[in-house]
This record gives C-alpha cells, structure tokens and sequence, in this order.
C-alpha cells in the first residue's frame, strides 16, 4: 500500500510568519530556554509585568510539539490536580485574542468524549465525579442523547461525556502570535539560538551560555519539552523524562462535517480554522525504547502499568541515535541542542491506518475524504503525567516548566502565567504544589491516572 499517498505528504504543520529578534542582549532579568507554548507563555507574562525578558529557541518557535499538538482546549477529562489551572489557562485563552491582537483561532466548540461500551463509560463517569468540586459544565449523556452530539455518527454508542465550554486553537497561529506581542512589550526573542548551560555565581544563576554569546540573568525558565531532560542532566539535575510519539493527519477542508471536537473508540477528530480536520488515533501511542527507558525505568514503571494497552513499544535506530548524544559537553562547544534544530519524527503508517477505519466506520462522512498531509510530533512526558512547573532547589534561580504529558497545549497560558508568579516571588494564581520537581525525590509517592 501507498502509505505515502494514502497519508499525504509527511510534512510538519505550516507556521504563521515570525521575525525573529537579530542581536542578543547582553543582560536581561530572566531568559527564557524554549519557543514552544510554554515558554512563550512565560515570556509573554514576564513581559507584561515590565520584565526584562530573553527568549532563546534553538530552532523556530512552535517548531516542534507546540504546532504538532491537536488544538484541543480542554478541562474534559483532565487530571484533577490540573483543573484549577486549566480553568485560569481558558480564562487566558477567552482574552487570547484581545491580548495578543491576533487571531489565534480559539473557538468554545465543545468537546465529547463517545463511550462504546459499559468500561469506557463507567471511566467517564468516574472522572465526572472526581471534578464535582470545580463546577464544570460537563456533563454525561445518555445514548438517546449522544445523536445530538455526534451528529452524522452511525454507531451505537453507550452514552458520552460532553464539556459545551471547551475548545480548540489553532497551534500554527497562536504560539507564534503570542511571541509576536511578547516582541512588542520589549522581550528578546532569538531562534536558532540554543542555550548551552547555566553559569552560577556562589550556587546562584548568573548567566547563561548561548550558541551566540553569554547573557548576563538572575533567573532561567527552562522550558526546553523533550530536551529538558538532557539539559538538565548536564547540570547535575535529575528530571525524569520520557518521549511518546505521537501521529497526526489533516484532511482537507469540506462542507456539512461535525463542529464538536470528539473522542471515540480509537479516533479523534476536531474541525480547523480553514474548514479542514485535524485526526489521530485518540488513543494508540508509540513509545520508542532508548537509552532513557532504562535510566528512568523505575520512575515509569507504574505509569507503564496502567498504560501499556495504549502503548506502542518500539526499538529501532532512535536508539542508537539516542545513545550516540551526549548527557554532558562543555559550554564552548557546540551542543546537542545545536546538532537538532527541529525534531521531525515520520508518523506511524500503521497508527494512522487504523484511526483512519475507525473514523470512517463512525462518521461515514469522513470517507473518501483526501488526506493533505501528516506529521508526527514528540510528547515530553512525567511518570505521573503531570507537568513540572516550579523552582529548582537547589540551583536557586534556575526554574523548570515542562512534561506537559500530551496536555500542554490547552494548559499553556495558565502555566506560563503560574511560572512568571514564581519567577517573580508573585502570590500564584493557583496553588503550584502539585508541579513541584522535588514530588520525584521527596517519598510522597505518585499517583498516576489512566486515561486522561
């Protein structure tokens, strides 16, 4: 089979136009290490307060998991240690335009989550209970009720969790428009400048080494996604840190389809802003075997437990390629991060393959539809699948915002908000305990949610 032609070309999301900043500073309060949501958020908030910001992306911003994501805003289904600031983050995402004066596609569209049998359902309906404290609009439908939700489905499906208040952004405009406005309240933004390491002046921040220079700081926001894990090993930091593959395809723009971004068995779907869908598998990911499977294998291990069914084991060449990268290097050299500007992973033929026949299975109006192109992108994961925002102790200064687990897209505003608060010294907008880096190492054990 033609995989290439039955999936599009692989080709990675297009981004909105960014000019980049051209001279780097030489001293600035705080830099900001990655261009992805979460380190633009940040840049974003700590130049709103008057901050002076620098922002250093090894390659463009957004070029990664930041434009490769589904667009989903979403508090359905979410963790509940994450709710509170998933419901600052929409706030921020309502004002998103206004704030950065761009369109950045953000639409409350609503998000369902179809139920297929009785197990799926009683899972819906136990996270429902689970959030009752937050007063959300979500709410579970009867199978009677579901026709009105999956509007064009021809599968009996037992009942749904329906959230009318969620919805979906573009990734390809938002991240880039955000750095824009983050530009015009004074921040530095450099791309194809990789940040190197840290130097500390009596254990504290003091600086940071650039491909392009040293630039002088009093505190960094590391928020590097799937490379955090690396940078921090050169600094003598412990974060454990997975990569999960994740497959994406877009189907070209047509009329008459479903407006609600919904989650079915083994497929997921939202509608674009150019009248297109973006769809993945909802479920099936691939996690290749390297060599930081077994340097973090105690970490995962109940995590890997309670998702295995949904995890693709792999081992292939990325292992090699993996275990040919360095885990320490000097700062007058070239890095890691300069040998890899942008991460481009192939999708997975076989993932796409089967949301694909499930999708048209469900909603026949999908058949036929051509595929534009696809893409894969790389997941930065925790143990428990909860992000890491917060201050690390013992390199006082140096702060972490990163493992956004597969949730950072709609969640990112909020952290960054909650990551400047830090920086700052400010009173958080939510209580940060349950980001903390230290949850690895200080015996209060894990707690890993299925599902979510």
């Amino acid at each position: 089979m033609n995989t290439q032609f039955e999936f599009g070309e692989h080709a990675a999301p297009q981004l909105a136009t960014f000019a980049a900043d051209a001279k780097l500073p030489k001293a600035v309060d705080v830099v900001v290490i990655g261009g992805g949501i979460a380190g633009v958020s940040t840049a974003l908030a700590l130049a709103e307060k008057g901050v002076s910001t620098l922002l250093c992306e090894k390659g463009v911003i957004a070029g990664e998991q930041s434009s490769r994501n589904w667009g989903w805003v979403r508090k359905s289904h979410r963790d509940p240690r994450e709710m509170p600031l998933m419901l600052e983050s929409e706030r921020l995402w309502r004002g998103m335009r206004k704030r950065v004066d761009a369109d950045v596609g953000y639409h409350q569209c609503g998000i369902v989550y179809l139920c297929p049998d009785e197990r799926v359902l009683e899972r819906r309906e136990a996270w429902h209970r689970s959030v009752e404290e937050f007063q959300l609009d979500s709410r579970m439908a009867t199978s009677s009720m579901v026709e009105e939700l999956a509007v064009g489905s021809t599968v009996p499906w037992k009942g749904a969790l329906y959230t009318q208040s969620d919805g979906r952004a573009e990734p390809q405009l938002a991240v880039p428009a955000m750095a824009r406005a983050a530009q015009k309240l004074g921040a530095h933004v450099l791309t194809r400048c990789a940040v190197r390491g840290i130097e500390t002046e009596a254990g504290s921040i003091s600086g940071v080494v650039t491909e392009l220079g040293t630039v002088r700081c009093g505190s960094v926001v590391l928020a590097g996604g799937i490379w955090s894990s690396l940078f921090c090993r050169n600094i003598g930091v412990r974060l454990p840190q997975l990569k999960v593959l994740a497959s994406v395809m877009r189907l070209a723009p047509f009329e008459g389809g479903p407006t609600v971004s919904t989650s079915g068995a083994g497929f997921a779907f939202r509608k674009r802003a150019d009248g297109g869908y973006t769809v993945a598998n909802g479920s099936a990911n691939t996690a290749d075997i390297v060599p930081d499977s077994f340097r973090y294998m105690l970490d995962f291990l109940p995590a890997f437990r309670v998702e295995r069914h949904n995890l693709m084991l792999r081992l292939g060449r990325r292992f090699v390629e993996e275990a040919r990268i360095p885990n320490r290097w000097k700062l007058d050299a070239p890095s890691p991060f300069e040998m890899m500007r942008v991460t481009d992973p192939a999708p997975v033929p076989s993932v796409m393959r089967t949301a694909r026949e499930n999708l048209d299975r469900a909603f026949p109006i999908f058949k036929g539809k051509p595929v534009k192109n696809s893409w894969a992108g790389l997941i930065d994961a925790t143990p428990d699948a909860i992000p890491v925002i917060s201050p690390v102790g013992e390199v006082p200064g140096l702060h972490i915002a990163t493992g956004f687990s597969g949730h950072g897209f709609g969640i990112g505003p909020g952290a960054g908000h909650l990551m400047a608060n830090l920086v700052l010294g400010d009173t958080p907008i939510v209580d940060p305990s349950p980001f903390r880096l230290s949850r690895f190492s200080d015996g209060s054990g894990l707690h890993v949610t299925s599902g979510i």
